[in-house]
C-alpha cells in the first residue's frame, strides 16, 4: 500500500502529522510515501501543461497490478465507516493499492482514466498538504475500527 502525492515539499506539520498517522499503519501493508515535485506553474506557462506533465510522472510510477485510488474532489465521499467497510474489501482483493494525489491543480485526465476509484476527502477545498494529512488519518482511522481499537469512537 502507498501513496504517491504531487508536492515534495511541504511545512513541516504536514510531513509530521502524515508521518505520525503513517506509521500508526500495520507494517505488514509496508506503507510508503513517493513525493513527485510539482511542475513548475507561472508567468507563460498554461496549468494544463503542469497538470499533463505531473500526471505523466505519476503513471510512470504506477504499476500495471495496482489497485488505483485517485483523490479527487469530484470521487465519491465516504464516512469514515463506509471507508472501513471499503479497506476491508481492498485488503481482501489481493491487490497492491496505490493511493494518487495530484498537483494544485488536480490530477490529469489520464490519471483519472487509470484509476479503479475516485475517493473525495471533502467537498471543499483542502490545501494539498491537509489532505496529505487528512489522508493518512482517516486511513488509519478506518483500519482502527476494523481492529476494533479504541481510536474510532463512533
Amino acid at each position: 500500500m502507498r501513496l504517491i502525492a504531487v508536492g515534495d515539499r511541504q511545512p513541516g506539520w504536514v510531513d509530521q502529522a502524515f508521518d505520525d498517522y503513517a506509521q500508526r499503519l500495520p507494517r505488514a501493508w509496508q506503507f510508503r510515501l513517493l513525493t513527485l515535485a510539482t511542475a513548475q506553474r507561472g508567468k507563460g506557462r498554461a496549468a494544463e501543461h503542469a497538470i499533463a506533465n505531473e500526471g505523466q510522472r505519476i503513471l510512470a510510477e504506477v504499476r500495471g497490478d495496482e489497485q488505483v485510488v485517485a483523490l479527487d474532489e469530484r470521487g465519491t465521499e465516504w464516512s469514515s465507516e463506509k471507508l472501513s467497510r471499503q479497506l476491508s474489501a481492498w485488503l481482501s482483493g489481493g491487490r497492491d493499492i496505490c493511493f494518487v494525489i495530484g498537483g494544485p491543480d488536480g490530477l490529469a485526465g489520464d490519471c483519472l482514466q487509470r484509476a479503479d476509484l475516485r475517493w473525495s476527502l471533502s467537498r471543499l477545498t483542502l490545501p494539498h498538504g491537509l489532505a496529505r494529512v487528512l489522508f493518512a488519518e482517516q486511513l488509519y482511522r478506518a483500519w482502527s475500527m476494523l481492529e476494533g481499537h479504541p481510536y474510532h469512537r463512533a
